[in-house]
């Protein structure tokens, strides 16, 4: 919901953070952020929504993801990424405990990389 937040563009600096990724959005963060949209209101609501728009156009790319039982999204999150583009404080630091790079907004302007990336 970055994209929505805050004054960037972000498929272009994801593009140039990682240009040798694939953009995947997993389903259950799909579902997530349909459930935010339907139950929020004001600003949570407003981005959701274009967060949903941007999530389903080029360059990103629908993965379906089935959750384990008892699984919490984020654990399926750790599961499957090598790199993962979050702003979630604790969900980027199970992440590096994991030795998963992440890429997540510094200054409210820009992607930072913290880990390594093979391009």
């Amino acid at each position: 919901m970055m994209a929505a937040q805050f004054p960037l563009d972000l498929t272009e600096e994801l593009e140039r953070t990682l240009p040798s990724y694939q953009l995947l959005i997993p389903s259950p963060v799909m579902f997530e952020l349909e459930k935010i949209k339907k139950r929020s209101k004001g600003k949570n609501k407003i981005a959701a929504s274009i967060a949903l728009k941007i999530a389903k156009s080029p360059p990103f790319k629908l993965k379906e993801v089935e959750l384990l039982k008892g699984e919490m999204v984020d654990d399926a999150l750790l599961r499957i990424s090598r790199v993962l583009c979050t702003n979630d404080r604790e969900l980027r630091n199970r992440a590096r405990e994991r030795g998963i790079s992440v890429v997540y907004l510094r200054q409210r302007r820009y992607l930072a990389v913290d880990g390594h990336l093979n391009i």
